[in-house]
């Protein structure tokens, strides 16, 4: 069992930066995938970033590519997701997720979620 509690978020202008954190609870955090997905008011949750267990492997959106930055610290049991350059078609809740071994792009292929955490970016 894993539990994702998530940090960060908030109301920010255009072309600012955010960061959201992911803390891991168990001691098999290395062992899981990590990805952040978002949902926009009134659209379908859609993938954002992911990350490999062992961090040598990102995958991004071509909507957040060069802007955002996925991360983890496995000594930390936390993933990341670097925001920069914000732009109001980002306002979302942003939701991390773990996936057993290896990544995915599809969110009901990840077996557990944080709790969502509002991102809102003013023009």
């Amino acid at each position: 069992q894993v539990q994702l509690v998530q940090s960060g978020g908030g109301l920010v202008q255009a072309g600012d930066s955010l960061r959201l954190s992911c803390a891991a609870s168990g001691r098999t955090f290395s062992s899981y995938a990590m990805g952040w997905f978002r949902q926009p008011p009134g659209k379908e949750r859609e993938f954002v970033a992911a990350i490999s267990w062992s961090g040598d492997s990102t995958y991004y959106a071509d909507s957040v590519k060069g802007r955002f930055t996925i991360s983890r610290n496995n000594a930390k049991n936390t993933v990341y997701l670097q925001m920069d350059s914000l732009k109001p078609e980002d306002t979302a809740v942003y939701y991390c997720a773990a996936r057993y071994y290896s990544s995915t792009f599809y969110a009901e292929q990840y077996d557990y979620w944080g709790q969502g955490t509002q991102v809102t970016v003013s023009s």
